[in-house]
């Protein structure tokens, strides 16, 4: 009965600092929403949405021309980089034993650790020097690689955790080996898939470095890929070193949108991933 008492408060306390851990992770977590939300929303408002940067020493204005780009680049990043990643994780899933597949996964968890600022002077040096332009195109190219990796790694991993019965069945009905993948196995790992490009959206969304090289800025409102165009966390950057205090103000403002829509991409892909759960267990 002793040992029984020794082992429960002992099992108490390793519980107690476990809980006391998670507290502590959550601590900086809590802290950089508070201070980004309480000094954000006093600088949000309709203009700041709508309306494009005033001339330096003006007060007012917004980042109607940072968001946009922000979406441009976002967008051409995940259109150059879901076609690759989803077909070379389908390729990791399908071989997963030859050398080539190997080297491949080796490559991608290599890129995947590789800093941002690295790939920022890659993309200079590949998609600004040859053409002597910062362009939304090359910013685009920059966060694109970025995402490659992690989709490619989300969808082998999510593929390879598919029923083998479902392939089975569709090859004993007479469907290739292509078809059985891309309408069996990849609808059913599809809302895993997108919890994997959401998170990848959301990681390079935040990104600075890689776009100073590439996109760089621009204070005017432009759609051109073939120009630079601004974008929230650069544009957040310029205003952060500056001594202008109301620049400092929606320098906040800024930090509060793009935590919003990091927010938004992770609790979608919570929402998709809650549904490949129900999908396995139906």
């Amino acid at each position: 009965m002793r040992r029984t008492g020794v082992r429960r408060v002992i099992s108490a306390l390793f519980v107690g600092a476990c809980g006391l851990a998670v507290l502590l992770a959550l601590v900086p977590l809590a802290l950089i929403l508070f201070f980004v939300i309480s000094q954000g929303v006093q600088a949000l408002s309709l203009d700041f949405f709508t309306h494009m940067p005033r001339p330096v020493g003006e007060t007012g204005g917004g980042m109607a021309n940072a968001i946009v780009g922000t979406l441009m680049l976002t967008g051409l990043a995940a259109l150059f980089a879901v076609p690759i990643g989803v077909l070379s994780g389908v390729y990791l899933a399908e071989y997963p034993g030859t050398r080539f597949s190997s080297l491949v996964r080796f490559a991608a968890d290599t890129l995947n650790g590789v800093p941002s600022i690295v790939v920022g002077v890659f993309a200079y040096g590949v998609a600004v020097l040859p053409f002597k332009q910062f362009s939304a195109l090359a910013g685009g190219l920059a966060l694109g690689i970025m995402m490659i990796p992690i989709i490619t790694r989300t969808t082998e991993e999510l593929l390879l955790l598919v029923p083998g019965a479902l392939r089975e069945g569709a090859l004993a009905l007479g469907a290739t080996r292509a078809r059985a993948v891309f309408s069996v196995i990849v609808p059913a790992a599809l809302p895993g898939i997108i919890t994997g490009v959401v998170l990848a959206l959301a990681r390079v969304a935040g990104e600075t470095a890689p776009l100073l090289f590439t996109a760089f800025n621009n204070r005017f409102f432009s759609t051109s890929l073939t120009q630079p165009v601004s974008s929230i966390t650069v544009q957040l950057f310029t205003y952060a070193i500056s001594p202008y205090e109301d620049w400092h103000r929606q320098a906040w403002a800024g930090a509060l949108v793009l935590v919003t829509f990091v927010l938004i991409c992770s609790l979608l892909a919570r929402l998709a991933a809650a549904r490949v759960t129900r999908i396995r267990r139906s």
